[in-house]
């Protein structure tokens, strides 16, 4: 389970506020990505709360709540659009995802803890953690978030593109959603630049 193990290292390095940094949304063919940021307090503990992957979706609707209705907690999210990972491919749309969340935080956070391998360029000091949503609270925290909303933006575009499945998928390449491409053609929300969209001809 996840522990405050990470962000208390940083904090005994000098770094006073340390924030969680994980993104929602690298694989689709549809959909913006998302990334939240946040900062927990220095004791705070909690049985269930984990990698959002592990996570039954009713659980990270209730954790969502709780994490986002605490005074305590600091937290931000932020996301780049179909149109914008097109234009700078999807491995910089997420960095500009995580850099923006972490800017739209209340309370600057000194450093960060990041899912996955270190981010260039990234304006503070920071630690990539592989496997880091299962291992660090505030990861695990912001990976709920970053899940969460990503996943209720899908089922609003379900229900303006109906044809797609998005609410089932979101937006995933699953069996329906490229028989559904195939029968539809992308439409405005599709990644032209991913292969099974940019081998379509069609046009919307």
């Amino acid at each position: 389970m996840p522990s405050l193990q990470f962000e208390a290292e940083l904090r005994a390095s000098g770094h006073r506020l340390v924030a969680g940094i994980d993104e929602a949304g690298r694989g689709p063919l549809a959909g913006p990505v998302v990334a939240a940021a946040v900062i927990l307090p220095d004791d705070f503990a909690h049985d269930t709360l984990n990698d959002s992957k592990q996570l039954p979706e009713p659980k990270r609707e209730s954790l969502y709540a709780e994490i986002t209705g605490n005074d305590d907690i600091i937290w931000a999210s932020a996301a780049v659009e179909p149109a914008e990972i097109d234009r700078i491919n999807i491995l910089q749309a997420t960095y500009l995802a995580m850099r923006t969340s972490l800017a739209a935080l209340s309370i600057a956070a000194d450093a960060a803890l990041i899912d996955g391998k270190p981010v260039p360029n990234f304006p503070i000091p920071h630690r990539g953690i592989v496997k880091g949503d299962s291992l660090s609270l505030s990861i695990a925290a912001a990976s709920i978030i970053a899940k969460v909303e990503r996943d209720r933006l899908m089922r609003d575009f379900a229900r303006q593109w109906p044809d797609y499945g998005f609410d089932r998928h979101k937006g995933y390449g699953t069996k329906q959603h490229l028989a559904a491409l195939q029968k539809h053609g992308p439409c405005p929300i599709h990644r032209r630049s991913f292969a099974p969209v940019a081998q379509l001809s069609f046009e919307f």
